[in-house]
Formats: C-alpha cells, structure tokens, sequence
C-alpha cells in the first residue's frame, strides 16, 4: 500500500505543525539517536504488535520511530492532550476539509486506524530526552538579522498593532489596531501556547509550540528570524525586556531552558526539588522585569524559583551556611541559577502585583497562597474554591461604600461559575459575581469601565460573553454569539477604545466591540481564532491584560 506519505502529511496537518521543508531540516534523524549527549531512542511498552507495525509503516518516517517528532509533530499523551482521541480516529478515516489530510477509510479497516489512534496516545518507555545536543542542532536561522530593515516596513502604529493566534490552519494574523484591518498573516508552528512576548519596543516577539519549537518574530520586518526546538513538549515562553534572554518551561523533559535572543541555547536547569529526590514538570515561566528576573511554576514540587537575568545580583547559598559575610559556605552564582522559595503545595497558576514582589498562587487542587518573593515564604492564604485561573487575572482601583480606594484584583474560575474580587491589601475576598459558567478569561483596560469575562468552560453557556461594571462589581450586559459556539479572549486596543472578541470556531471570527457602547463594530473572519495580543498591552503590563 503506498500511502504511507499522504497519511503521514494528514496526521501533519491534523495535529499542526509548521512548514514541513523546515520542520524536516530541524529535526533529528529519525533513527536510533547517539547515546552520547543525544536523544535515546525510545521503545515503546508492550502493545498489539499490529499498532506499532502500523505506526512504523505510515507514520514513523514524519513522526519519527520514538514519536519525538520529525518533519511531523511529536506524537506522544502529553503533546495530543488537546486532541480527543474520537477526533483523531475521525479525521484520519475521513480526512480534513481544505487541508491535504485525505480520508483512509476506504484504504485501512476501522481496526487498523483505531490501532494508530491508541499507539500515538500510548505513554513511551523509557520517558523521552532531549538534549542539548538535540536543542543546538535544531537550530534554523530563516533570514540574515543584518539584511532587515530597522524601521517598519508598513505605515499602522507599530505599538498599537495586534497577533491574532489562529489554531484552525496554525497561521498568525497581524492587526492594524487603528485601522482594524490585517496587515500580514504568515504560518505558525503547531499549537502555539502560552501567548507571544515581546521585547520592550515591540519589535521582536517570541512564540512557543506545544511541540517545543521556540519561534523568533521581527514584528517590524514581519518576518520568522530563527527557531528552535526547545523541549518536546513546552508550556510557554518568557523575554526579558532587551530581547537578550529567553526562558522556555517544559513537560518534557522537566526542565527550563535558557536562551539568547537569538535562540542560541545558554544553558538547560533541571527542574527538580532541592534535594535532588524529585524532578518535576514545569509550568510556566513568567518574566519579572522590575526584578530582572524570571519566575518559575513547578507543577509536581512545592518550590517557586526565580532566576535573574542580570549579573548585578548576590550570590545563592547552598546547603548550610555558617556565615553569609565572609562567605563561609557554599555559593552558586545568582546569574542564571534558579533561587528557591521553598512552600507547602505546588503552586502552577500565578499572578503578580504589579512590582513583581509578591505573587498570587494556585495549586489545581485550588489551594491559594499569597509569596513574598523578597522574603522567599508565603505572608497570606487566598480563600478560593474550584480552580481558580489566577494567570488570567486583572486588576483596578475600586472605592468602596466607605470611600476608600482599594486595588483589587479579578480572577475566573474553571470550575466554579464566578469571577473572585480580592482586596490586595488583605487578601480578602471583596465579591464572588456569579457568572454563566466556569470561564477561563477575564480582561479590561484602564480606560475602561467594564470587564469581560467568558464562561467557556460550559457547554451550555460558552457563547455568551459577560460585562461587568468595574464600580458595582455586577453583571451588567451580556454579549451572546448563537448556541452551541465559543465566544471568549477579549483583547482591548492600545487606547481602550475597541474591545476585541474571538468567535472561537474553525470559521470563525475577531469581534470588534465599542469598549464603552458595548455595539458590535464589525468582524474579521478568521479560522479558530484562540488568542489576541495588543503590543502597547503587552509590553506596558497594561492592568486590563494578562503578563
């Protein structure tokens, strides 16, 4: 059967993926990697030996034979964990509309295309590295930095432009956020996570793949520089505001990789307790530019690190210390070595007051805790229930009945339907607004006297957008697309003016909203548009947008 080639191309497109030329300029040999600072080859555990007989004729030589990924995207639980099973079995037997996916029912059995669908969500044994090794020779560099233009090369507002993140066909719109209209649209790696950053000027911004691919964007030049592979399966990327150092968070392998700004690996840490007794999955990192640091959620161990980016920052003691002053101990480097702050539950969910010294934690079991980061311990408990979505939380100035002025902060919830009101002073919880459903994000704009707040996290209420007044703390309008659609990420422009909505489905759109008259404006069609990112939003930490 000669089909090995269109089916491999079809699991390529189902699952994403980048430009195919590049991706198999990138990758590693799918062969046996050297045991010697590279990839292992990993053995899949034992399983009908028709599922892996059939993943090696028609998918290992994209995939590869560990499932790692090759021209093809990773195929392994964690990375398909977005993707239902169902899906997978229905798009490999009837193909992808508009995509080159074609159908295979009429070539394999229904048996044999379950077989491929169980084998690519079965765990592989033993748990797959990537090395550094794997990470310098992933590199690709797409355009010579010294032949691009230092000034745009189009006339909109370069701070006021916005990225819109489609996930139907993996491709990047740009937005001119005055004119409304897009400028460039250009072919994404698969499933961005974890939203672009950007540099402090806004001209470059860094994406992540699910699959580990750290992508390098010139927004002025609106060219992809350079890329490489990271991690196999990555949470988000973070820069420090000069663009000259980049964090990556990885599931796989648990560690945080640190790079330059032009992608060139500095050095990997292992993500693990201080004991060296268990390693653990990472996250997300964040960048803390007042601190000239960044900050690291570990998902399986009680420990927040933070790791500076600047030289001019003390020494890290290790092990007992007998006196600080003349340095009778043992000492790291504070540069680029991770600074522990040692807690009772693993915290994955942050928020940050706005000077980056105290966070705002969550563990998924909803366990809240505020940490100092300058006294390195927590100082409060949050009293939250479900799973509250701290990484999507907004903060503004609110006066009380009393008259006084409080800075509070609004997060949603994923599994409680209500939006959580905190007094950050207290750590108080001032108001639980009811809500549609569970949702996953809330955003406003200082020059706006409302807040958004989806309820996608319900199947019964997910198209409808809810509005909150800032000053009563109610729910004033709601915003609905017809049933049984996702309408979520509102995304303000640089001014505040315009409130932008995803119409989340593969035909779908960007909603433009008046901020203040709550009338649609117009839409933008665009294919499963996930997320939009305002550049001025963005490098401002504007108190209406996540950082």
């Amino acid at each position: 059967m000669k089909m090995a080639a269109p089916l491999l191309a079809g699991l390529f497109l189902l699952l994403g993926g980048g430009t195919a030329a590049a991706l198999a300029a990138a990758a590693p040999s799918a062969k046996a990697q050297p045991a010697a600072g590279g990839a292992v080859e990993a053995h899949p555990p034992a399983a009908p030996s028709r599922a892996a007989d059939l993943y090696q004729q028609h998918c290992a030589a994209c995939h590869a034979p560990t499932r790692y990924g090759a021209m093809g995207p990773a195929l392994l639980p964690d990375n398909l964990a977005r993707l239902r099973k169902a899906e997978a079995v229905k798009v490999i037997a009837e193909g992808r509309t508009a995509t080159q996916m074609p159908g295979f029912a009429a070539q394999l059995s229904k048996d044999e295309i379950a077989a491929i669908a169980d084998w690519i969500y079965t765990p592989v044994t033993p748990e797959p590295r990537w090395s550094d090794a794997d990470i310098v020779a992933s590199r690709i560099q797409h355009v010579d930095p010294a032949t691009l233009s230092d000034k745009p090369v189009f006339d909109a507002d370069p701070l006021n432009l916005f990225l819109v993140v489609e996930a139907g066909d993996h491709h990047v719109s740009v937005l001119d956020g005055d004119k409304l209209e897009p400028i460039h649209r250009f072919q994404s790696r698969f499933a961005l996570h974890g939203g672009p950053k950007f540099a402090a000027d806004g001209r470059y911004v860094f994406f992540a793949s699910r699959d580990g691919w750290i992508t390098k964007f010139d927004l002025w030049n609106l060219k992809v520089v350079a890329e490489v592979r990271a991690g196999i399966n990555t949470r988000n990327v973070a820069a420090s505001p000069d663009g000259r150092h980049v964090a990556v968070a990885n599931y796989l392998p648990h560690n945080i990789v640190l790079l330059d700004g032009e992608l060139g690996l500095i050095k990997t840490i292992e993500a693990g307790d201080r004991d060296g007794k268990q390693t653990s999955r990472v996250s997300a990192v964040y960048d803390a530019s007042p601190r000239q640091s960044f900050i690291a959620a570990l998902k399986d161990v009680p420990e927040v690190w933070e790791i500076s980016y600047t030289k001019a920052v003390e020494d890290i003691p290790t092990g007992f210390i007998h006196d600080y002053k003349q340095r009778e101990g043992s000492f790291i480097p504070g540069y680029l070595n991770p600074r522990r702050t040692i807690l009772a539950e693993p915290l994955d969910d942050f928020f940050f007051t706005q000077d980056y010294s105290e966070l705002m934690g969550a563990s998924r079991a909803g366990v809240g805790q505020v940490v100092n980061l300058d006294v390195r311990k927590k100082i409060a408990d949050l009293p939250l229930d479900g799973m509250p979505h701290l990484g999507s939380g907004v903060t503004w100035e609110w006066t009380d009945a009393a008259g006084k002025v409080r800075t509070v902060m609004a997060s949603t919830n994923l599994k409680a339907a209500e939006v959580t009101v905190i007094d950050m002073q207290s750590w108080e919880v001032i108001r639980r607004i009811r809500t549609r459903g569970p949702g996953f994000f809330l955003r406003s704009h200082r020059s706006s006297p409302y807040a958004f707040v989806d309820s996608m996290m319900s199947a019964e209420a997910r198209h409808i957008l809810q509005v909150i007044d800032k000053r009563s703390l109610e729910v004033v309008k709601e915003i609905a697309a017809p049933p049984g659609r996702t309408l979520a990420h509102v995304e303000f422009t640089r001014d505040g003016r315009y409130a932008l909505a995803s119409l989340w489905e593969d035909e779908g759109a960007v909603i433009v909203y008046d901020a203040h008259s709550l009338d649609e404006i117009k839409r933008l069609p665009m294919r499963k548009p996930v997320g939009k990112y305002n550049v001025w939003n963005k490098i401002t930490r504007e108190e209406g947008t996540s950082h």
